[in-house]
């Protein structure tokens, strides 16, 4: 059900949903809550109006007692006026303009006007914008009349089309002056602290610059330090020496894969040498390892040779996914290979006598088996 207001506290949250008057985002997240304890799902604006989304109706002209969800309200407070803030220091220290910006889930990120951001200057805006918390500076907000003289002054890109009344501008003293219809913290020390986790490549020459404010920082702390104690605990180090550790089990990962590969090449040709030798050489030979890979496959076809005889190979689960090849004459293999990968419910290509794909149903590989037999029969009785 939707339920309109036309000015409620709740509602005034919510006015910053469709349009930030500066023109930085256009879609900045909604306040949530009750009405009557009644969950509000969503809060969308329709002109001067609020439009609620509730979770069962209501009954029209009801008295209501409406409650804002204050945590995420707060949140978002804490985000936007971070990014006030953080814009107009940018512009000040290094005359980069904020083009746009998104406030999420976990993480905002704003965008500049800059094809890069060095981490000297990162380091600076976050100097900066943290001395400016520490130093209690209020934020207080106007409402100004569409003629009052004062409105040339203030920091704006452009009113939405169905604005109507007064512009409602929101100050940080002595920092920046800007209109805007969002929710925003009184006092700058509301903020707590302000971290910038980097930047990253963005649009058009332009640069997005990463960010967390407030009790975010505090809960990437939890989670980063739950992190670290969780690594302490696996590398039985401290976290001085964590990046050491794991750059020594890398090493020694690379050097474990490099001789588990010439391994498996090895027992590849000794594996061939033995199929090659064997009585069924020259009809079909078959073989299933739940370890190896397309590399292991093609070696033996390499070693065993195009010769008469029809060669399958399989790799990976027994009864789920793995990987097959076929090897043989051409012509067979062209015939065959498509028929192959049908009955395993995969799919495949090959040319000159190979045909090699991924399979879903390894279970099948006797289906195959007995199809590749039919063939060299039906071949045998045709000569």
């Amino acid at each position: 059900m939707s339920v309109s207001f036309p000015g409620s506290s709740f509602a005034r949250g919510t006015m910053s949903y469709l349009h930030c008057i500066l023109g930085q985002s256009q879609y900045l997240p909604d306040d949530r809550g009750t009405i009557n304890d009644i969950s509000v799902l969503r809060v969308t604006r329709r002109g001067t109006q609020a439009d609620h989304f509730t979770q069962t109706p209501l009954t029209p002209g009801t008295e209501v007692q409406v409650r804002v969800d204050w945590e995420r309200r707060f949140d978002h407070m804490q985000q936007h006026s971070g990014q006030h803030l953080i814009t107009a220091v940018a512009d000040d220290l290094f005359g980069m303009k904020t083009t746009s910006w998104e406030l999420g889930r976990l993480r905002s990120v704003i965008e500049l006007d800059s094809p890069s951001v060095t981490a000297e200057q990162v380091a600076a805006i976050e100097q900066s914008v943290n001395e400016k918390i520490r130093d209690r500076l209020p934020v207080n907000v106007r409402e100004l009349s569409l003629d009052d003289p004062e409105v040339e002054q203030v920091r704006g890109r452009g009113l939405p089309d169905d604005h109507a009344g007064p512009i409602r501008v929101v100050t940080i003293k002595s920092v920046d002056s800007n209109m805007c219809c969002g929710t925003h913290v009184s006092n700058l020390s509301d903020l707590q602290v302000i971290k910038i986790l980097g930047t990253e490549k963005g649009k058009k020459n332009k640069t997005n610059l990463i960010f967390l404010a407030g009790n975010r920082v505090l809960k990437w702390m939890e989670r980063s330090h739950g992190t670290e104690k969780a690594l302490t605990a696996l590398l039985k180090c401290g976290a001085e020496d964590h990046v050491e550790a794991v750059k020594k089990l890398q090493n020694s990962s690379k050097l474990l894969q490099k001789n588990n590969l010439n391994l498996l090449r090895d027992l590849a040709v000794h594996i061939a040498h033995s199929l090659r030798n064997s009585p069924d050489c020259g009809g079909v030979i078959t073989l299933h390892r739940k370890d190896g890979d397309s590399e292991f496959m093609n070696i033996i076809a390499n070693e065993i040779g195009p010769e008469e005889t029809l060669l399958f190979l399989t790799v990976g689960d027994e009864k789920g996914a793995g990987l097959f090849l076929l090897a043989g004459p051409a012509e067979a293999v062209e015939t065959l290979g498509p028929r192959v990968a049908e009955v395993l419910e995969g799919k495949g290509a090959g040319k000159k006598g190979r045909f090699q794909g991924k399979a879903t149903k390894m279970s099948r590989r006797a289906e195959v088996q007995a199809l590749l037999q039919d063939y060299i029969s039906t071949q045998s009785a045709e000569e």
